[in-house]
Order: structure tokens, then sequence, then C-alpha cells
């Protein structure tokens, strides 16, 4: 085990800071650091990277709670609240971020992704917990549900920083099944590729609904081998190292159209 005074760790999430799984972490990620915990004074999940100009801040027992979003605690954080960390950790979100659609959309992730454009190494971490039909807000979970990722999270800011994984990725997008017993084995994963948004009318409102989790039976599920969905349906913690910015993809057909702009253009 590292010597608590070795590493300083960012600690935010999406749920509040007053939530089970931020507790958690904090409580284990304690023993491997100094902790300082900047999150969103309520709920802000699927906020995305949406950022304010201006935030009012707390001082809580845990640590800061700002009105904002986890991209907001994240620059907050290290611009500013807090000594600059070796690296940041958001989570533990109550509810799984699984597959490539949600990387813009969750405010767990987007809180690493933040990190990431400030060089800081980070990991998002979120727990796969299969409601069926009761809302994930009426389910009460306790610290020990969370022990399998207070567990892989501590494992991976106490090594992974020495072992040069984030050389090759800009943080790591952990899931996590809800703790059983003995500690799951991990898999590195790929987002999985799957999108099953629709919408339904009625009257003057539209229903947005994600279908994906319609389908989340192991003997059925449509997600291949090697997906981050796959794994932690199937009972594995699935870490996706994921980079920041997205990369992009030049190529003829896009150049080729960029030339004749201008003379298209002008001739019209």
């Amino acid at each position: 085990m590292s010597d608590p005074d070795d590493l300083e760790i960012l600690l935010t999430n999406d749920d509040g800071i007053h939530s089970t799984g931020l507790r958690a972490l904090y409580d284990a990620l304690s023993a491997y650091g100094n902790v300082t915990v900047v999150a969103p004074a309520t709920d802000q999940s699927a906020c995305g990277r949406s950022i304010s100009h201006e935030v009012d801040v707390e001082e809580r027992d845990l640590g800061y709670a700002v009105y904002g979003t986890p991209a907001d605690c994240v620059v907050a954080g290290l611009a500013e609240l807090g000594p600059f960390p070796d690296i940041v950790v958001a989570g533990c979100n109550k509810g799984a971020n699984l597959g490539e659609y949600v990387l813009g959309r969750s405010g767990t992730i987007s809180a690493a992704v933040e990190a990431a454009f400030f060089d800081v190494p980070a990991i998002a971490t979120s727990m796969y917990v299969p409601a069926g039909d009761t809302p994930l807000s009426q389910l009460d979970l306790s610290s020990e549900d969370y022990a399998e990722a207070t567990r892989v999270t501590s494992f991976l800011v106490e090594r992974a920083l020495e072992a040069g994984v984030f050389d090759h990725a800009a943080y790591l997008n952990v899931n996590v099944p809800v703790a059983d017993g003995e500690p799951a084995p991990v898999e590195v994963t790929r987002p999985s590729k799957r999108y099953e948004m629709d919408a339904e009318r009625n009257g003057d409102s539209v229903h947005l609904r994600d279908r994906v989790w319609e389908s989340m039976d192991p003997e059925t599920l449509p997600d291949p081998n090697g997906t981050d969905r796959r794994a932690v349906v199937e009972g594995r913690i699935s870490v996706s190292p994921l980079t920041a910015p997205h990369s992009t993809n030049h190529h003829d057909a896009l150049s080729a159209l960029a030339e004749t702009y201008t003379e298209t253009i002008t001739s019209n």
C-alpha cells in the first residue's frame, strides 16, 4: 500500500456530494492519498460536459459542494479549490455508464474528460445495478454494495500511474457489478456501439426511451465479446481505456470537397 501522503486525489461525481457512492470511494481512497472532494451540491446526472460561468461553493464536512455540474467541479477543483492532484476520480455512480453513446452524456465520464484536458489522469467509476423496472432513484444502496467499486478503483489509483497506463489512455471508464462476495475479474474492454433510443409522442409531450436497458439478459445480450456491456452483465469488471480529445479522421473525400468550396460559392 502506498504512503497516504504520496498521492493527491481529486474526487467528484454527478450524483451529488451526499451520495453513498461518493462517500464509499472517499473512505477507501483516503488510505492511498490526500482526497479533496469537489462535488455537485445536487444530483447532476446525465448533464454531460455542461459548464457554468459562475457557481456558488459551500464547504461541507466531506469537502466542497459546488452548485454546478461535474465539469464545473473539476475546473474549480483543479484551478482554484484544491491542491493540484495526481489523479481525478469521478464516482461511484449509481448506475452503469456503458457504450459509446454515453461518453458525452454522462456527468461522471464528463468529469474525467474535463480532467484529461488539464492533462490530469482520471478514472470514472460506475456500478451496474440490475434494477429491472425499479427506477434507480428508488433503490437504497449501502456502502457495502459499492465494495467492488471501491476495491478496483483503489487498485487502479494505487498502481495505474506507475504502471504507465496513462501514457496510453487519458482516462479509464470503469464499470463494476454490485459487490457479491469474491472480487470479480477485470476485463479490458471497448465501449459497445449499441444505440437504441427512440421517442413517442403523447399529446403535447414526447417521451424519450433508452431501450438498451430492456435487453440486458446475459443469455440473449446482443453486445459482442470484448465490449463493456457484455463484461459487466456477465459479472466482470469492465475497464475501457479512452482518449480525449477524440481523434479525427482525415480522408480524401472531405479534402477534395473542401478544395472546391471557394470556387463553388463564388460561381453561384
